[in-house]
């Protein structure tokens, strides 16, 4: 998926036939406006939950809504249907609506179509897609090109269509990298497992998110991951970062070779893996025919991302970090690696999806923060494996993030930091991973919607 035929002929394939969106998230109302403006007269249908009916309806008058999940019978009424991301490819349903026929493509499949010329670097990972893609496009626009900022970093495709950019900078999930159309450059920033629930298995997971590679015609990727350059190792123009013959980490700087270029005590977000990032960042433009060496200064001016280890400030004598985002152990060690030295209160659990803490339990055994809060669905697991290993920290379980914010308040010294950092998803209690973000940055006193603003995309 998708459809060949259906997306590498983008919007104007879809006139005529009989088209259903599934989804009405912003994706879905970027589709569904692209729809419009291509073909105002179609008749369109939309699938989606009883909670968003009356605004498609009240948004589009002549809208056929359906306002709930459909079923392989209710698919199969459709030639083409638009799948939202989120919204898992293996369901059974669409097996069999595609063996009726059906076709099921994407707006990100669409915009390529779309945009056969236009200059891509796509990025992808389980971790770090989202900042390496924010820093290829801020080093980029410091060396005066103009460059989109779009994709699964919260910017629709089809939200810029009919726009132009010398350079598109793109994020996709793992649910999207098998809907990229033919790129110039591919970036893996890391692998890991993931998103068991929509992929199934870990495998399909690995395989799905490699995709990209079949798409770029270059592929960059983390020279430090084992299980990566296995899997990336027929690519015929691979490319690397993050070893010594270019650019990589060592004694404090960034270093194209031997050649120091940035001080990474610099850098606003912190922490190795992003400093790893910015070596993606600065070897994607170079592998693009820009000037990476000119670009490196403006590293400092750089701004983290929401929900990614983000400093929201100080409060009451702690420190308070927003890293939302993190959805898998692995995430949350490398942040709580990233706070090294500090007296860190970590709050950790969220949706069970049933991913392997063993890994998070064993590095805990070895050094853990001075406390660790678990909430959520997956807590009580966390909490007991914590035990079970005898990890000497404190250690404390309550229901929900509240909950477990308030106990970090009573646990933090003077002087400490609380992280959230869960390393699970956040549906248990929260839409998505942003309002968990927002709603922690409340918690402790914020702002939240002026903490968690997203800057960069779109073009500039």
């Amino acid at each position: 998926m998708p459809n060949d035929a259906v997306a590498s002929g983008g919007l104007a394939a879809l006139a005529g036939r009989r088209v259903a969106v599934w989804g009405y998230g912003r994706e879905g109302r970027a589709t569904l406006a692209a729809l419009r403006e291509r073909s105002p007269a179609q008749s369109l249908t939309l699938f989606c939950s009883a909670a968003e009916a009356d605004e498609a309806r009240r948004r589009d008058p002549a809208l056929s809504v359906i306002d709930h999940e459909p079923d392989a019978q209710a698919l199969a009424q459709y030639e083409v249907v638009v799948k939202s991301p989120g919204i898992s490819r293996y369901l059974p349903a669409i097996a069999e609506a595609e063996a009726r026929g059906t076709r099921f493509t994407s707006g990100t499949a669409l915009w390529f179509g779309e945009n056969p010329q236009a200059r891509v670097v796509a990025v992808t990972g389980t971790k770090g897609k989202s900042t390496t893609s924010a820093l290829i496009a801020h080093l980029a626009r410091a060396l005066g090109v103009y460059t989109a900022l779009a994709g699964n970093i919260g910017l629709p495709l089809l939200e810029l269509r009919g726009q132009s950019a010398e350079l598109w900078v793109i994020e996709l999930s793992s649910f999207q990298t098998g809907e990229a159309g033919p790129l110039e450059l591919g970036v893996i920033t890391s692998l890991y497992e993931e998103h068991l629930d929509w992929h199934g298995s870990r495998e399909r997971y690995l395989d799905d998110k490699l995709k990209l590679a079949a798409a770029a015609r270059r592929l960059l990727v983390n020279g430090t991951q084992p299980l990566l350059l296995e899997r990336t190792a027929k690519h015929p123009q691979r490319l690397l970062f993050g070893l010594a013959d270019g650019w990589h980490v060592r004694d404090g700087f960034i270093r194209r070779r031997e050649r120091p270029v940035f001080e990474i005590a610099q850098l606003a977000a912190p922490g190795l893996h992003n400093a790893l990032n910015a070596c993606a960042a600065l070897a994607a433009l170079e592998a693009s025919g820009l000037d990476a060496l000119r670009a490196a200064p403006a590293l400092a001016s750089f701004r983290p991302l929401p929900h990614r280890l983000q400093p929201l400030g100080r409060l009451h004598g702690l420190d308070w970090i927003n890293d939302s985002i993190s959805t898998t152990p692995q995430a949350t060690l490398a942040a709580l690696e990233s706070l090294h030295g500090h007296e860190v209160v970590a709050l950790i659990g969220g949706h069970d999806r049933g991913l392997d803490w063993s890994d998070f339990v064993a590095a805990m055994q070895r050094q853990a923060p001075r406390a660790l809060v678990c909430s959520g669905a997956n807590g009580p697991r966390i909490a007991q494996a914590l035990r079970d290993a005898a990890v000497r920290t404190e250690l404390v379980l309550v229901d929900t993030l509240a909950q477990a914010v308030e106990q970090a308040r009573a646990l933090a010294p003077p002087g400490g930091c609380v992280l959230l950092s869960p390393g699970a998803p956040s549906f248990d209690q929260f839409r998505d991973y942003a309002e968990r973000g927002r709603r922690f940055a409340e918690m402790a006193g914020f702002d939240g919607h002026a903490a968690v603003g997203l800057e960069g995309l779109g073009i500039a």
